[in-house]
């Protein structure tokens, strides 16, 4: 036998042996500097540079959304981003002016303040730094536990849905045309319905820039295909002179960097913030949150949802002292950056200096970059978005969830990200629920194969003791499953081939019981020594021991009917008949 130690003697079975240095605990930034290659370092910089070059104009038409200064949009992209690339655990999130944050802000400042006034511009500021408090607030508390409810369906069908508003929200700008209808589905079918008045040579554009990333696409995935095709757009826009042909384009862009200045408000624009600080930091997080997630999943990776926290508290506040908006994440510009192989937040950092020697020394190119370009890099990324794979893997799994997932499309694309973010989570609980009241159980055979006992309905041919009926509940025993264990119980004590005289528990699963399961489990012990069958545990852990005991079930069970393994208790069991 291999000698023993006692390595965990005041130590924490699930802790490091050294705690890693506060640098990279708080900053992961720190992180991705290990091995970091000069190769990696030409790849996030591009990715960067690409995606400063759709943020852009980006900013400007949220901004405007918003109801603020087209500068506020601009100043978005600067020092928020440059905090989240530092704080932020997801290499490839980008964050910055996001469409239903926008939309939050219009909602919540118009009834404060007259549109594109100082009064208001300077209240979007003050609801940035206090949606960054809520944030920061919330990570003192340690909330990031909240983004657990947010299941693998909601994920799948979040994505899923936003791709389809991503992309039907481009159909505009690559015809040329407006419409007046609210929200996705009616816009695209209005936009339709006036196809015959589209612009030709928007629609040029637009079908060119498309196939162009579709064949830089299929040639390789290094070549930035987007940053390409901005570039072209902005040569073509300049010497064909688009926009006399009436193709739109980004405009005139203000040049200049923000001052710090912290918002100079009352205590009373303070109070009439609150709520809306609070909504602003749902939608921001639970965006944020999911769009990490489902990237972070395509390469294997882990989002520190705690940590999300801190690094949207920092960009929160940060947004607010530099006289700009709250910010969210772009799943756009999270697609395309993903798309060019960005490996870390460095592709932020070069964002952000590419952002700052635009808006001080380039702005002019800027204003040729036609809409068109952008709208269909947009498509492009959005549609590579839609994983068939993931919708299998979700069918494999449970038809359930795929039902989830489903609904959490069409709440996204037909009601909005925060209500479809609200039933989603709904319908997640509802599935914990429902999963929790009917958890997987089983009646156990000894597989002479497997040397162990097996779930007899999938190895029907496996060895039982006759009068011994070995049962398994794998979830622990509580309020919402301890009817199912009862019924269940007795209609495998029913199914029995033979009279049944001793019923073995396998404990092995079950962590806890609450008031209700300890009722449950009292009347199945009366109930069967009614019918002279003998009640015994295997496998309980000391956990589940010590709350046996406290409620007095452990003399009610017999202590001689408490074993360590099923095997001991049916040996038992069979000693016994």
């Amino acid at each position: 036998m291999q000698p023993f130690s006692k390595a965990y003697r005041g130590r924490d079975a699930f802790a490091s042996a050294t705690r890693p240095p506060i640098t990279t605990r708080y900053v992961p930034l720190a992180r991705s500097f290990s091995g970091y290659s000069r190769d990696r370092m030409r790849t996030d910089v591009v990715a960067g540079v690409t995606v400063a070059a759709l943020a852009l104009p980006s900013a400007m038409a949220y901004a405007v959304l918003a109801g603020v200064p087209v500068s506020a949009g601009l100043y978005a992209l600067l020092l928020p981003v440059l905090a989240y690339a530092v704080f932020g655990s997801a290499p490839r999130v980008v964050v910055g002016p996001e469409g239903t944050v926008s939309l939050l802000i219009a909602t919540v400042v118009a009834p404060l303040a007259v549109g594109a006034s100082t009064q208001y511009a300077a209240l979007t500021a003050l609801l940035a730094v206090m949606v960054g408090i809520v944030f920061l607030v919330a990570r003192l508390a340690r909330l990031g536990w909240i983004a657990d409810y947010f299941s693998q369906a909601v994920l799948v069908g979040y994505i899923t849905g936003v791709a389809v508003v991503l992309i039907l929200g481009q159909l505009g700008k690559l015809l040329g045309l407006s419409s007046d209808q609210n929200g996705a589905v009616r816009e695209a079918v209005d936009l339709v319905a006036h196809v015959g008045s589209a612009n030709p040579a928007t629609v040029v554009v637009g079908a060119c820039s498309l196939a162009l990333l579709v064949v830089a696409g299929l040639v390789s995935r290094r070549i930035p295909g987007a940053l390409i095709v901005v570039l072209l757009g902005i040569a073509a826009s300049w010497g064909l002179d688009l926009a006399a042909r009436g193709v739109s384009v980004t405009g005139p862009v203000p040049s200049g960097l923000p001052s710090l200045s912290f918002p100079d408000l009352t205590r009373g624009d303070v109070g009439s913030l609150v709520v809306a600080a609070l909504a602003v930091f749902l939608v921001a997080f639970s965006d944020s949150i999911l769009t990490a997630r489902s990237f972070a999943a395509r390469h294997h990776e882990v989002v520190d949802a705690n940590q999300e926290l801190l690094a949207f508290g920092v960009a929160q506040i940060s947004a607010g002292v530099t006289q700009s908006m709250p910010v969210g994440t772009s799943g756009s510009r999270t697609a395309v950056n993903d798309d060019m192989g960005a490996t870390s937040q460095v592709s932020g950092l070069a964002a952000a200096a590419m952002i700052g020697a635009i808006l001080m020394f380039l702005t002019g190119p800027i204003a040729y970059l036609p809409s068109a370009v952008l709208g269909a890099v947009i498509v492009y990324a959005g549609a590579k978005l839609i994983d068939p794979t993931l919708w299998r893997e979700l069918a494999r799994s449970s038809r359930v969830e795929v039902v989830i997932a489903a609904i959490t499309v069409l709440c996204v694309v037909m009601i909005g990200v925060l209500q479809a973010i609200v039933v989603a989570v709904l319908l997640s609980v509802a599935d914990i629920i429902r999963r929790a009241a009917r958890p997987a159980d089983a009646v156990l055979g000894w597989s002479a194969r497997e040397d162990r006992y097996v779930d007899v309905a999938d190895q029907p041919d496996a060895g039982i003791t006759a009068g011994v009926v070995v049962y398994r509940i794998q979830d622990r025993l509580f309020f919402a499953n301890a009817h199912f264990f009862k019924r269940r119980l007795w209609a495998a004590v029913d199914g029995a081939p033979k009279p049944v005289r001793h019923v073995v528990l396998d404990g092995s699963f079950i962590s806890d019981l609450d008031a209700s399961a300890e009722v449950a489990l009292r009347e199945v012990i009366d109930g069967l020594r009614e019918r002279n069958i003998e009640f015994h545990l295997a496998r309980a852990a000391q956990e589940l021991r010590d709350r046996l005991d406290s409620v007095g079930l452990i003399e009610v069970i017999g202590a001689d009917h408490l074993h360590a393994t099923v095997t001991a208790a049916v040996d038992a069991c069979g000693g016994a008949a």
